[in-house]
């Protein structure tokens, strides 16, 4: 029997082109997980997902190791869905939608620079010049994945202007209390501003760590040091000592954890399979799915119920 919904994504697709997950979902009434069942299944459309995929870390899925996007972001955001019969334009618009996610991937990343140049500028001073910081970026930007679909900002709830900007300032060992506690004040303060900006309404989340922190997080044996050392792992330096930022990542590799981190995403990539075959063959109902974290991850449960 023909499956109606199926039928109106592609009547959809042949009438306007080919779409992104969000402009289907906009155009069509019904469950997300319903619109990307039909999609992936159906011979005439072909469903072209965009960027890369790299492994996260959550303590809600077996083994911690997920692939982000999630199954969902990454249908909403970087996902084109075309005729197959038609793979022409279906390129071109890959191509556009390409375009855009490196542009706001350089635009944040600009942002960030321009952020932490201007802490820095009010933190020196004779003290803070005579050791060694450096700024370390995180997250969606560094892999040219960033997006602009406003979400919620997990403190305020209030929304955001899509990726949010991860920062570590790392720090030397010798650095004394009282500046590094000046320098979470004047961090903090920057990212408030650009929260409350309406021009910017950026989300920042920041840590700050002396190195001595860091070689103690790669002893990778709890939950917590495992997420730091994989932010850090993934890290680029936007500012700041070059000898510090090697140190870190000498750190990383001297304790044999590229290997582990990249382990597990192997296993993230066995379970990514493995949830989009359960989904597809209707093994498992919605419920199940929710539970187990499989379409999207526990923290875009707000943003996606």
């Amino acid at each position: 029997m023909p499956d109606p919904l199926q039928d109106r994504i592609v009547r959809l697709v042949k009438t306007k082109g080919p779409c992104t997950g969000f402009e289907i979902l906009s155009e069509v009434d019904e469950d997300s997980l319903l619109i990307w069942k039909a999609c992936k299944s159906t011979p005439q459309l072909l469903v072209r997902a965009l960027g890369r995929r790299y492994v996260r870390l959550d303590r809600h899925v077996e083994g911690f190791a997920r692939l982000s996007p999630s199954i969902l972001r990454e249908f909403l955001t970087y996902s084109v869905v075309g005729l197959a019969d038609n793979p022409g334009p279906l390129e071109e618009r890959c191509a556009e939608v390409t375009e855009r996610i490196h542009e706001i991937s350089a635009f944040k990343f600009g942002l960030a620079r321009w952020m932490v140049s201007e802490i820095m500028e009010e933190f020196e001073d004779d003290l803070s010049r005579q050791h060694q910081i450096c700024f370390i970026i995180a997250g969606d930007i560094v892999y040219e994945m960033a997006h602009d679909v406003p979400r919620p900002e997990k403190s305020t709830g209030k929304l955001v202007k899509g990726s949010d900007i991860d920062l570590v300032a790392v720090v030397d060992d010798a650095l004394p209390d009282s500046s590094i506690s000046r320098l979470d004040e004047i961090i903090y303060r920057k990212k408030y501003r650009m929260l409350i900006d309406p021009s910017l309404n950026e989300e920042v989340d920041y840590k700050i760590k002396r190195l001595a922190l860091i070689r103690d997080q790669a002893r990778f044996d709890d939950f917590k040091h495992m997420v730091a050392i994989k932010i850090l792992q993934e890290g680029m330096l936007v500012y700041g000592s070059e000898d510090l930022f090697r140190a870190v990542k000498t750190t990383i590799e001297e304790n044999g954890l590229v290997e582990k981190l990249n382990e597990l995403e192997d296993r993230a990539k066995l379970f990514r399979k493995k949830a989009e075959e359960s989904i597809l063959n209707d093994s498992l109902d919605k419920e199940q799915i929710k539970e187990a974290h499989l379409f999207y991850s526990a923290e875009e449960f707000e943003e996606f119920e």
